[in-house]
């Protein structure tokens, strides 16, 4: 019998809670459907960081979605300057708009507020600091 390393262990059963709380906040019940809208929505913030913020937020990710978080990130095309938030929700809704139950900003703002539940304060609001106006007026204050 072949028994799990703890690390594993720890960091699924993290990322469940991560899925799970945004279930609950999206109301769907299609957990690969959240996933894709998390890892979207990270990636959407991932993007408009500098590299040291970039690091210190996801080092407050569990380890499999800090993967997530760094898949197809292209270094030097970040840091993305979209001054409009309608940009952000229009990148997340051609990754997810598929969804049937997909209620675009109100979603994003789960994705938010699951972040705000999950990662301290202090780092939520050093990366807000790094978005420009309109999405840190889209993000909730923690």
């Amino acid at each position: 019998m072949t028994r799990m390393i703890h690390v594993f262990e720890r960091t699924t059963h993290e990322a469940h809670e991560w899925v799970n709380d945004l279930a609950g906040r999206t109301g769907w019940t299609n957990e690969r459907e959240v996933l894709r809208l998390l890892r979207v929505v990270l990636g959407k913030i991932r993007d408009h960081l500098p590299n040291e913020e970039m690091a210190q937020f996801s080092a407050q990710l569990p380890l499999i979605l800090r993967g997530m978080f760094y898949e197809g990130w292209q270094p030097k095309l970040t840091p993305v300057h979209e001054r409009h938030a309608a940009a952000f929700v229009a990148a997340v809704e051609e990754k997810v708009g598929d969804v049937m139950t997909y209620r675009g900003v109100t979603d994003i703002k789960a994705v938010f507020n699951t972040i705000n539940a999950h990662v301290s304060r202090g780092e939520v609001e050093d990366v807000r600091a790094c978005l420009p106006q309109e999405l840190r007026d889209l993000w909730p204050s923690p």
